[in-house]
This record gives C-alpha cells, structure tokens and sequence, in this order.
C-alpha cells in the first residue's frame, strides 16, 4: 500500500506506521510505501494521523502512449472489483513527458473500464465523481504507471468533527504533523493562543489521548467494495479504541473573535473532546501564563489577506514581547508562510522546519520561553 502525506511528514508517518506495525515501510517524497493485510489497511486508514490517503496498488506497468495505457487497463480483470450496475471516478497524477495532461489520461482509463464492461456484459459503470463505489487512482512516473484503489475516499484531513471553520482554517492533517513535529508528548499543558476553529486544539487532545483520528468520518471508500468485511472493520476499530490513555493536563485555546470561539467550541464538542480543552475568548496579546508549570505552545498566526488588515510588523513584535513577558517556562511554536516576519518577532528561534501550508511554503519555528533568565538556565 502507499499513504500519501504532506511534504515534509514523510518521517512522521514513517514513524506512525511503524508503531502500528507496518511491515517492509519505505519512505518516498510526500508518500510512504508499505505492507499489511486488510485489516491493517482498515487500522491505517482510522489510525494514521499524518496520512491523506491509503492507496492500494492492483498493477503497475510500462506505456509508451495513450492506446498502450487504454490496452493494458482493458487487459485487467475489472470485475473483482466492482460490477457493470456500481459507479466509477478516477483521478490521475502525471509526471512524464510523454504524457502531459492527468485529466486526459484520467478519461482514457475509464473508457478503457467502461468499454470492457460494455463488451462482457453489455452494461456499463457510470461515472460519480462525488460518492463513487470504486476510485481508483492512476499514477505515470515517466513511463510507468501504476493503477491503484483509493481506499480512503475523500481526503484523510477530512475527520468528521468539524461544522464550522474560519477563514483559512487549518487542515487537520498538517496540525497534527505540527503538532507531533513539536514533540509534544500529552506530558504537559498545551496552549493554542490564536484557536480559530479549534482544529489545532482538537488533534492535540487526540495525540494526547492516542484516540484515533478518524473515528468520526461517516465513511471510508473501501466499505463499498465487494470484498468488505464489516465485522473485521469493528474488530479493528474496537482494538485502536482499548490504546485510548488518559490524559492528566490542560489543553486551553483563546480567540479574540467571538465568532472564533464559538465555532471552535461547537466542533470541539462535535469530537466528543470538550472534557479535555477549555476555549475563552482573550486576546492572547493581553494576557498571562497562568500557571509555573511546564507549557507547550502551538498556533497558526493569521497570515496573507487576514493580516494584512494588521500591521505585520507590529503583530509579529507583540507575540514575540508577549511570550518574553508573559509566557515562561514555555516552548511556543508557530507556522508562518511570511518569512520576513519572523524577523520581527524579535526572539531568536531554536529551531525552524520546513513545511507546506497548503501550496504555501511555511517555516514552523520554535521559541524557548525560560523561567528566570537565559543565563541562569545555563548553570543549573
């Protein structure tokens, strides 16, 4: 099978898929390739946190042109996998100069189904580009290519919790990689300052709690087809759900808008996480650590059109002056895709990693608050 991801999870999901026990695990560029059973397809696909899609190979092969493509997916068995009465959509990535255009290629391979169906049975599939029985995924490297079941459906970053978002709320999938690329362990309190619609928040309580992210979609693609196993599917789900740990620290998000907070605190209630996290509205520049314990930071400043209704600069100087005077004994980490910005927050950061923030590239940086001063930190 191959999860795909977001670049740079690629060794979060090496990681995760290890620990789920995963076998023969290779990592590419935004994908990771590896073995398992059904069973295991259906665990990666409720468990996995930093994948959008499992896919399932059924058959790679060499094509030098369009015809070639159209006689090779003729050539395969398409009956186990579905009937002439269900539906079909199919979606294809292309990186060849012989081929050029995915949606032509997307075309080609279905009337090669199509017409196979037509010529054994006399009936055909439809296309249903919205809620297929069966999508299948083509994939041309050069002049391989690799024909694959979409295992997952709609995309993985899609949990199920969320009704309501902001603008540019964040996709799930890249706040838990942020998350987890932070190290944070649900050994501590965890703070999002800025919670917008409280999908930051929502994953760290699942990361915390090891409760599975995707227990909430209404549906993943392989429940329709032919060869699924509802009993197996509940046995899965029933195993992840005995891992679940509790949890013995705060989880507390702000927002300034009111809007912000009531949405965040809906979908926080939808996930059946509201026992864990308290949402109020505070606007993080006027407030104060609460506690000298230990606090784990991370957020997703409004960036592009929203704050250029801000003053960039000085917005980026007072996260940077709130966390020195407000916020010890705090490790804060925040994604921005301005990278001037970060030169005027005016702390230097320990750490910066490269992400993507949709097509935006991003940096994720980490800011260490000490209780006391720098130097007194040192001789200890």
């Amino acid at each position: 099978m191959v999860a795909k991801t977001l670049f740079g999870f690629e060794e979060l999901l090496v990681k995760e898929l290890r620990q789920m026990g995963a076998q023969d695990i290779k990592q590419g560029v935004r994908n990771v390739s590896f073995v398992g059973d059904k069973g295991f397809m259906y665990k990666a696909n409720l468990g996995l946190r930093t994948a959008i899609k499992i896919l399932k190979p059924i058959k790679t092969f060499k094509v030098v042109n369009e015809q070639d493509l159209y006689d090779r997916v003729y050539g395969m068995k398409w009956d186990t996998y579905m009937k002439a009465s269900q539906t079909l959509a199919i979606d294809a990535t292309v990186h060849s100069e012989i081929f050029t255009h995915s949606k032509y290629i997307a075309l080609k391979t279905k009337d090669a189904i199509v017409d196979k169906f037509r010529d054994q049975t006399g009936d055909r599939p439809n296309v249903d580009l919205r809620f297929p029985d069966l999508k299948i995924n083509v994939h041309i490297d050069r002049s391989m290519c690799t024909i694959s079941l979409d295992s997952s459906g709609e995309s993985l970053h899609r949990r199920g919790y969320k009704t309501a978002t902001n603008i540019a709320p964040i996709n799930e999938v890249l706040a838990a990689g942020l998350i987890m690329l932070s190290g944070w362990d649900g050994q501590t309190d965890f703070m999002d300052p800025m919670c917008g619609s409280g999908t930051i928040l929502a994953e760290a309580a699942m990361i915390a709690c090891n409760i599975p992210p995707n227990l909430m979609r209404k549906e993943f693609a392989f429940e329709r087809w032919q060869d699924w196993e509802v009993e197996l599917f509940e046995t899965i789900e029933e195993s992840l759900l005995k891992k679940t740990r509790d949890f013995h620290h705060k989880i507390i998000g702000y927002d300034k808008a009111p809007s912000a907070v009531a949405k965040a605190k809906d979908n926080i209630k939808n996930a059946h996480l509201d026992e864990f996290i308290t949402i109020s509205q505070e606007d993080f520049f006027k407030t104060k650590k609460e506690t000298d314990e230990k606090l784990h930071m991370v957020f997703n400043p409004p960036y592009g059109e929203r704050l250029e209704l801000l003053n960039m600069e000085a917005f980026y100087g007072d996260i940077g002056t709130t966390l020195k005077h407000g916020y010890p004994n705090t490790d804060a980490w925040f994604i921005t895709s301005d990278l001037e910005a970060l030169k005027h927050v005016g702390l230097r950061p320990s750490r910066k990693i490269k992400v993507f923030n949709a097509k935006l590239e991003s940096r994720l940086a980490k800011y260490e608050m000490y209780a006391g001063s720098r130097k007194a930190k040192k001789q200890n």
